[in-house]
């Protein structure tokens, strides 16, 4: 009986703690979006962001104030010898919270530190054939989602992406939809929806989709979409969201109920945008 009752107070301190918790959490996220948004922030946006003044004013203020929590919340390493500035902070943080707008969120809950490198970076990969055989391979890439609570970006494939916000390629927006996505567990495609039911509808679209872009790869046909979307449904699901972003009326024209799926996923219309 008694190891009944510890275990029900146990439990209770628990939930308490954890109600406690988010209860600190939610205020001291209000108490940072009440602060004035620094006017050299201001000045980076306008600098580095082209697209930020072609949203709709609810939705700067909202993206201002998610920067803000963003920057507060999440650790910035420079690696080969560059150093962070806010410049840095402000571009990325700016990115990143445009998958954020209009939805509830915890700020990438995961995420606890984004590694900047000065450009591209090496990352050492093995991987192992059939007949157990173990290959290394090098790739050079501009960026890498882990889910070790770590986002990965060279900072000149930062600043290339932002600078153009039509070309349907950014590596900030390519990242952090893998965030989304690797939020329930592994990357797969499918993030977390509203509902249960979405999930039946979202997975015949985008694999009616992928399956498109496979056969457009096998066949050297061009596509909307970059060919590395074809590697598996999470990078297609990335890929899809830089283009929802940055060329959302192609994507509705040439895919409207694959548009549909990503604007009530991320409860945005961006091809009013512009």
């Amino acid at each position: 009986m008694l190891a009944i009752l510890l275990t029900l107070i146990l439990g209770i301190g628990a939930i308490a703690w954890l109600s406690s918790s988010r209860w600190r959490k939610t205020l001291r996220r209000r108490r940072i979006k009440a602060k004035p948004f620094p006017k050299a922030w201001r000045s980076i946006l306008k600098q580095r962001l082209p697209y930020f003044y072609a949203l709709p004013t609810d939705l700067q203020l909202q993206l201002k104030r998610h920067i803000q929590v963003f920057i507060d919340e999440k650790d910035f390493v420079g690696c080969n010898g560059l150093t962070i500035t806010d410049e840095i902070r402000v571009t990325i943080a700016a990115q990143a919270c445009l998958l954020l707008l209009n939805r509830k969120t915890d700020f990438y809950p995961k995420l606890r530190q984004i590694l900047v490198y000065p450009d591209a970076f090496i990352v050492n990969n093995q991987s192992q054939d059939a007949s157990g055989v173990v290959w290394e391979r090098r790739n050079v890439l501009a960026g890498e989602s882990w889910e070790q609570g770590k986002v990965v970006l060279s900072w000149r494939n930062t600043l290339e992406g932002a600078a153009d916000p039509h070309d349907g390629n950014n590596v900030v927006i390519h990242e952090f939809a893998h965030q989304l996505d690797q939020e329930d567990g592994h990357a797969n495609g499918a993030p977390i929806l509203q509902h249960r039911e979405d999930y039946r509808t979202w997975s015949s679209v985008f694999s009616h989709a992928f399956a498109e872009l496979e056969k457009a790869v096998s066949l050297g046909s061009p596509s909307l979409f970059s060919y590395y979307g074809a590697t598996n449904p999470a990078e297609f699901f990335a890929v899809v969201t830089e283009v929802f972003f940055e060329k959302p009326e192609a994507l509705y024209q040439q895919y409207p109920a694959l548009y549909r799926e990503l604007s009530h996923f991320y409860q945005l219309d961006p091809i009013n945008w512009y």
